[in-house]
C-alpha cells in the first residue's frame, strides 16, 4: 500500500467505502450474513454447522461460493486488462451492481444480493502486483494490524504519517457502513442503484489515473 501515490490511496478508500455501503445492504437483508466480509461468513458458517442449521450452512456457504467466484472473476478480466485493470475491473463491478439493481427491481432480491457479493469478490482484484492483491478493500482485519504495526513504528522513530494511510482505508469502509445502513433504512435495496451509479462514477476516475502494478 504504501508503494502507491495519494491518488491511487484516494480511489481505494473510496472503493473501501463502497464495500462498506454495499456489506451494510447485504447484512441487514440477510439477517446477519455478509457479502463481502467473508471471514465473518466463515465463523457463521462454523456456527451454522455445528448447530446442524440447514438453511444457515446452505446460505454462508452459498456467499462464501459466490464471493471466490467474483475474485476469480475479477482476476481473470484483470489479467486479460493489462495495464488497464482497475477500469476494466470496476467497469465489470459496475455491471453487476446494476444486474443486482435490476434484478431486485423485478422482484428476485434474494439472486440480486447474492450477486453483491461477487461484485464484492470482483472488487478485490482492482489493486494487485504479481499476482497478489496489494490493497484488500473489502475486509479490514490486515489493514488494522498493518495500522498498528505503523504506529509502533513511529513509537520507535520510524515514519508518524505511515500509518494514516491504513486508518483512511479502514474509515472509508466505516463510514460507507453507515452510509449504507441508512439508506436501506430509507429505501431498502433500491440503495443498490447509488452503489452502482458509485462504481460507474470510480470507474470513470480509474481510467483517467496510471495506477502502477
Amino acid at each position: 500500500m504504501m508503494r502507491y501515490d495519494r491518488r491511487a490511496i484516494g480511489l481505494a478508500v473510496c472503493l473501501s467505502c463502497l464495500a462498506g455501503y454495499v456489506d451494510a445492504l447485504g447484512f441487514i437483508s440477510l439477517g446477519g450474513f455478509f457479502v463481502s466480509f467473508m471471514t465473518g461468513n466463515s465463523t457463521r458458517l462454523g456456527i451454522e454447522l455445528a448447530g446442524r442449521h440447514a438453511g444457515g450452512i446452505m446460505l454462508a456457504g452459498g456467499i462464501l461460493a459466490l464471493f471466490v467466484s467474483g475474485v476469480i472473476l475479477g482476476s481473470l478480466i484483470g489479467h486479460f486488462a493489462g495495464a488497464r485493470r482497475p477500469p476494466a475491473v470496476l467497469g465489470s463491478v459496475t455491471l453487476c451492481l446494476t444486474l443486482s439493481a435490476l434484478l431486485d427491481t423485478s422482484g428476485l432480491s434474494h439472486i440480486g444480493v447474492g450477486l453483491l457479493a461477487v461484485a464484492m469478490g470482483m472488487e478485490n482484484a482492482v489493486f494487485q502486483r504479481d499476482g497478489e492483491v496489494t490493497i484488500g478493500l473489502t475486509y479490514m482485519t490486515g489493514t488494522l494490524v498493518k495500522m498498528g504495526q505503523r504506529i509502533a513504528g513511529a513509537i520507535l522513530g520510524g515514519s508518524r504519517t505511515a500509518w494514516l494511510r491504513h486508518f483512511m482505508l479502514w474509515l472509508g469502509l466505516l463510514s460507507g457502513a453507515v452510509l449504507g445502513a441508512l439508506a436501506h433504512g430509507a429505501i431498502g435495496l433500491n440503495a443498490i442503484w447509488f452503489a452502482a451509479a458509485t462504481a460507474a462514477l470510480l470507474t470513470l476516475v480509474a481510467a483517467r489515473l496510471r495506477i502502477a502494478e
